[in-house]
């Protein structure tokens, strides 16, 4: 007997694989301003650090001062205000008030600085932690995240919602144009007079931050000023990444790639070039929310980003992959030979390298998904 089957009518949409890997380019997430501030708090991946799990290095003794200045700081902001106000604001708009204690002394700002990879953001994340006060009075984000708020609210809204914060932090402080160079020098300053403390990590020392970049006379002279305010703490050392481990995995086959991705429940799969022409329409602030619930990210013909642009939107998704701990296995190029010469040379080259150093890190991570056998 022959049995005949109906085709499905043409307008009927396809039934999904539920077993189908997810795609970032199939992601067009909307962030409102109030998801903005509520995730103003240390990353996932820095949920559980302290000052007591950072291991300093014993041959850079900078990295045990760095922990004694940062515990001292935390405790000299403990239940108070430095804006001598006598209250300050709550919650998403600065609404509601509570009686602030007695202001502080001492400084109201530190400064970290050293290269990639030596704990920069594991110890702004402990003075996080360490400093007593609710968390809706602290705030955490990066340099781009801040520039993003502004963006969200207003400035005059912004300086309204974090004027009562007992302590904000900005890692990765980076000034990429004149424009954000005013912004937040501004903005910081408003908020250092409401008595806002400020901590801060980045490659380069405040009054360096300029070299390099499109305008370095602009940028020295907004940045001295505001460098008045951060007491500087080198922390010197090598990327704690690479201390005794081997060098970036070599990458995959494109097949052993796709399998994985299918094999892993919240894994995502996407061609390497098609992923960088979708973050050209994704702003920057989304790429967190880019990433929700993911497991793990799986690229297929990795290679060399064409130009400066497409690489510094990389960045950020690097950093929002990193901050989540979503293990990165690719195929194509190897992940150091993603930013070509020029670019390791420029302006750009420390915010390059700490891709890479990520990238790498989140490459080792994802060497578990492929079964036991087939490693490249």
């Amino acid at each position: 007997m022959t049995v005949s089957s109906t085709p499905a009518p043409a307008n009927r949409p396809p039934i999904a694989d539920p077993a189908a890997p997810l795609s970032l380019c199939a992601r067009e997430p909307h962030v409102p301003a109030e998801r903005l501030v509520a995730e103003m708090v240390p990353p996932p991946r820095f949920d559980s650090v302290r000052f007591s799990t950072y291991i300093p290095d014993p041959n850079q003794p900078s990295q045990t001062e760095a922990v004694h200045v940062l515990e001292s700081f935390a405790a000299g902001l403990g239940g108070a205000h430095a804006g001598g106000k006598g209250t300050v604001r709550r919650g998403f708009l600065g609404f509601g008030r509570a009686k602030a204690p007695k202001a502080p002394t001492g400084p109201r700002g530190v400064y970290l600085d050293g290269g990639y990879g030596v704990g920069k953001t594991h110890l702004l994340a402990s003075l996080w932690h360490a400093t007593p006060a609710e968390p809706a009075l602290k705030a955490f984000g990066t340099f781009v995240e801040l520039t993003n708020l502004v963006g969200a609210l207003g400035f005059q809204q912004t300086v309204r919602t974090l004027s009562g914060h007992r302590l904000l932090c900005i890692d990765e402080f980076e000034l990429d144009d004149p424009g954000d160079t005013v912004l937040v020098s501004t903005l910081l300053g408003k908020l250092v007079e409401a008595g806002v403390a400020l901590a801060a990590t980045s490659n380069t020392l405040p009054g360096k931050l300029g070299e390099g970049r499109f305008a370095a006379a602009d940028f020295l002279r907004e940045i001295q000023g505001l460098s008045a305010h951060f007491r500087a703490l080198r922390i010197d050392g090598e990327d704690y990444r690479h201390r005794g481990l081997p060098e970036a995995p070599a990458p995959f086959s494109d097949e052993q790639v796709t399998k994985a991705a299918h094999a892993t429940e919240g894994a995502s799969l996407d061609d390497f070039p098609r992923l960088l022409d979708h973050l050209a329409r994704v702003h920057p602030s989304r790429y967190g929310a880019l990433t929700d619930g993911l497991k793990a990210v799986c690229l297929t013909g990795v290679r060399p980003v064409p130009d400066q642009s497409t690489a510094l939107r990389l960045v950020v998704l690097a950093d929002r992959l990193y901050d989540r701990e979503v293990p990165v296995l690719a195929s194509g190029l190897p992940f150091d030979r993603l930013f070509s010469e020029e670019m390791l040379k420029g302006g750009y080259r420390k915010k390059y390298f700490r891709a890479i150093s990520r990238l790498t890190a989140l490459a080792r991570d994802a060497k578990r998904l492929v079964a036991p056998g087939e490693a490249p």
